[in-house]
């Protein structure tokens, strides 16, 4: 029986491979195949930890979100409403790692739309994300009187939609043009 650190040692192995599957080819291309190539071993060998690609997929959510939650953030100028522009700055695909972190997570969309389990899990994704913009967006409004939900709903797609956007067509989309596209949007959405 190996040591306990190497089973750990050897998961993380599988984690990295597992994202450098993910970054190179979305959930689509996550096979254990595909992982058991990319760390140059047997698919028997990835069985020990995924008996099935359901397992791996899971395995793939939790390797993604900590991705996520590691990421650098951008520093917020103050509260409300440049709070809530670093914090959609955040999940834009300005640099290659977020674009990465953008494809893996788009590419898992997909899956998630076919799967119950995984659509629940990415509502609860959506409903903290909300939650966090809503703080943002409680200061940036300062008791006017749109509705917050409404305001946060309208933000959280104004964002992803440009992440598909810009994932789709860079080249249109270059980091710039999606800060200026933010800040206009912004400007617009919390006029002076």
């Amino acid at each position: 029986m190996p040591a306990r650190g190497d089973h750990d040692a050897r998961r993380a192995d599988v984690s990295a491979a597992v994202w450098r599957v993910l970054a190179a080819r979305g959930f689509g291309g996550l096979t254990l195949r595909a992982v058991a190539a990319e760390m140059g071993v047997s698919t028997g060998l990835l069985t020990h930890y995924f008996p099935n690609k359901r397992a791996l997929v899971r395995h793939a959510v939790d390797v993604a979100e900590r991705h996520t939650d590691a990421r650098d953030r951008h520093a917020a100028a103050g509260e409300g409403r440049p709070a809530l522009r670093a914090a959609l700055l955040d999940v834009l695909p300005l640099t290659d790692e977020a674009t990465v972190m953008s494809r893996v997570w788009v590419s898992y969309w997909d899956g998630a739309l076919a799967d119950e389990e995984f659509a629940a899990d990415q509502r609860r994704r959506y409903d903290r994300w909300r939650a966090r913009l809503r703080s943002h967006v409680d200061a940036a409004l300062g008791g006017a009187g749109a509705d917050p939900d409404a305001v946060v709903a309208t933000c959280a797609a104004f964002a992803h939609g440009l992440v598909v956007q810009a994932l789709f067509d860079p080249a249109a989309f270059p980091a710039d043009r999606q800060v200026a596209l933010l800040d206009r949007f912004l400007a617009d959405l919390f006029p002076v």
